[in-house]
């Protein structure tokens, strides 16, 4: 008797978040041994090796699967989505006033303003995506 495989996506597997916070803390490695501060890096690296250590061994809590993909569902997705939308208002409202803080001191704005412009064509491309979409 053959039984059913469930087929599961890559970033929905148990190895996902763990191996994602690895590949960052190399990154990070990499980076600031670049930049001329390898201390600093291998820092980097063992908060992120932590963080996936965290991923790993946590797997019994349900904000861990939640975050690290294995355990959601539309509920999750749902969640995401607000805490998504939640990051977003806090970054633009942040580059927005560090715009105006560098406009008011007599300086050009940037790069505050460069990312606020791309920030808001994101906007009007994820909305303009939408409402074709559906």
């Amino acid at each position: 008797m053959e039984t059913a495989r469930v087929h599961r996506e890559w970033w929905r597997s148990r190895w996902w978040m763990p191996g994602f916070s690895l590949f960052l803390g190399v990154l990070i490695l990499g980076a600031f041994w670049l930049g001329g501060a390898p201390g600093v890096g291998v820092f980097g690296f063992l908060v992120m090796a932590g963080l996936a250590a965290l991923f790993f061994f946590g797997s019994r809590s349900e904000t861990l699967q939640g975050l690290g993909g294995p355990g959601r569902d539309e509920r999750w997705a749902m969640i995401d989505l607000g805490a998504t939308a939640f990051s977003g208002l806090v970054l633009i409202g942040l580059v927005i006033g560090m715009w105006l803080y560098e406009i008011a001191n007599g300086r050009d704005g940037s790069p505050y303003g460069q990312l606020g412009a791309i920030a808001g064509l994101a906007y009007i491309g994820g909305v303009a995506w939408g409402r074709f979409r559906r």
